[in-house]
């Protein structure tokens, strides 16, 4: 689901960032045929020969009147994001049935942060729990409480985001604080609801044996099943030049193998389940 309040600096999914439609490029499929320079109707569009960059579009002046989506015989420019009802979703959810039933699976929401469409996800959620499929939700936790109380009362599972528990090191990451993160995960628990923390692995930034036994303790203390080690990586980089947008992420690393290696083992010696990537 698109629409997030946290600006991660590692974010690999910037295209779910906005809450609105937007349009990407796709330099390695365009043609140079300058169709979508002839159609945009407000001149947004200039098509180089040459340099980084083949398609450029000045998003300032765009109104996304799609018109050069449209127009495009490459397919090198796309929408992205679609607006769909709670019953158009569920039709394409509803595919899989067959799949829940056998597997023991369900539904996932996820984003961006489900929760900034707290209305919608619980209409979404509660539409899964009457069809008896099993649900997750996907949160950073920030949000006001009123959406994600509601929102558990047709939610099995929880997967909890954790990204770092100094507050000026989350602020810094994140662009908000962690104060609320950690009062709802309080009472999520409270809830008696089953819990996953996930936490995603940067290099020098939150995977010092410290900040993990933190997270440990902090599972613990809420009852987590289970926590899953998610290591950074760079596959998401290529889309903020797609979309517009400078990223933000250079000279982060992804911790090396033999390292995240020894924070499961560390996670697993005080009794809990953990996770490399799931």
């Amino acid at each position: 689901m698109k629409g997030c309040p946290l600006r991660c600096l590692w974010c690999s999914n910037p295209e779910s960032q906005s809450s609105t439609v937007e349009l990407m490029t796709r330099d390695v499929k365009c043609i140079k045929c300058g169709v979508c320079e002839e159609v945009c109707p407000i001149d947004a569009i200039t098509i180089t020969q040459q340099g980084s960059r083949l398609i450029n579009i000045d998003r300032s002046k765009c109104n996304l009147c799609l018109k050069c989506v449209d127009a495009c015989p490459a397919k090198a420019i796309e929408v992205i994001g679609k607006y769909m009802s709670v019953e158009e979703v569920m039709d394409e959810v509803a595919k899989d049935e067959q799949f829940y039933l056998n597997s023991g699976g369900g539904v996932t929401l996820s984003g961006g942060e489900p929760l900034f469409q707290g209305e919608f996800a619980y209409e979404l959620l509660k539409a899964c729990k009457e069809r008896g499929f099993h649900t997750a939700l996907d949160t950073s936790g920030y949000c006001d409480w009123k959406i994600l109380g509601r929102i558990l009362d047709h939610t099995d599972l929880v997967l909890y985001d954790i990204k770092h528990l100094d507050e000026e090191r989350h602020k810094w990451g994140t662009g908000k604080n962690s104060q609320l993160i950690l009062e709802n995960l309080s009472k999520v628990a409270g809830k008696g609801k089953k819990i996953w923390l996930r936490i995603p692995v940067i290099a020098g930034y939150n995977d010092f044996s410290d900040d993990i036994i933190k997270v440990i303790n902090l599972g613990l203390e809420v009852g987590a099943e289970k926590i899953s080690l998610l290591p950074y990586h760079e596959w998401g980089k290529s889309k903020y030049a797609n979309l517009g947008m400078p990223y933000c992420a250079e000279g982060y690393r992804a911790p090396d193998d033999g390292h995240i290696r020894e924070l499961k083992a560390l996670v697993e010696s005080r009794g809990m389940e953990a996770g490399i990537g799931n």
